[in-house]
């Protein structure tokens, strides 16, 4: 039994070495490729570390459509000197995209309630006037 069990745990940790491997093989194949083009553009100094770098972190450092959202509403909060509740409260406004523009069809359900109201419709007679008002 206790050969049985070693085995295994000896299994385990070279199957584990070898994923360890691959994954290393991976970012050395990156590295490879970086230093190819580096030494290709005949690259020295700081010129090369920015590019060496830029490389290997695999993206080309473009901001995303997300993080430009964010930026700009940070520098929109930040100017109106935000802090605390009323700041986390205007980012997440910010970044919904939400400015609570009603839709029309909202600003349609506006009209009709007030009209009916107006008219002091209750029940049933105001369901109808509703239906007619939002479908006209």
């Amino acid at each position: 039994m206790f050969k049985v069990l070693t085995a295994l745990a000896s299994g385990l940790l070279i199957a584990g070495s070898a994923w360890a491997q691959d994954k290393q093989t991976a970012q050395q194949e990156r590295m490879k490729s970086c230093n190819a083009q580096a030494s290709k553009k005949e690259m020295k100094g700081d010129e090369r570390k920015a590019f060496m770098s830029k490389c290997l972190s695999g993206d080309d450092n473009k901001p995303t459509a997300q993080q430009e959202k964010m930026k700009t509403c940070n520098a929109q909060a930040s100017k109106k000197g935000m802090k605390g509740d009323e700041r986390k409260a205007f980012m997440s406004k910010c970044l919904s995209g939400d400015d609570n523009k009603p839709t029309a069809q909202q600003e349609k359900m506006k009209t009709c309630n007030a009209q009916a109201s107006k008219k002091e419709l209750k029940g049933d007679e105001r369901k109808a006037f509703m239906s007619k008002c939002l479908s006209a």
